[in-house]
């Protein structure tokens, strides 16, 4: 499912127009967005976790040249899916 798509299925289920469903998509987005850039985790109870992991420097290999490299630290987003998601697509 593509963004265009996701639009459609809220757009149906909610009874809400496209255009006020891209609306809320976009304010999602937006809002998850802030939030990790500000370090904060988001729980959505039943439905998962985001969140911020920081991966720290490591030592990795160029797969073309076989030659050792460093890879630096990052921070990277995480999202830990909640029970009753994971139960509902078993």
């Amino acid at each position: 499912m593509n963004k265009a798509e996701l639009i459609n299925a809220m757009a149906a289920e909610s009874g809400l127009s496209k255009v006020d469903s891209k609306k809320a998509l976009e304010a999602f987005f937006s809002s998850v967005t802030k939030a990790l850039s500000a370090g904060d985790k988001i729980s959505l109870v039943g439905f998962g976790t985001f969140s911020v992991a920081e991966r720290s420097a490591r030592m990795g290999i160029n797969p073309s040249t076989k030659k050792a490299i460093e890879i630096p630290a990052k921070k990277v987003a995480k999202f830990k899916p909640g029970a009753e998601l994971t139960d509902a697509i078993k």
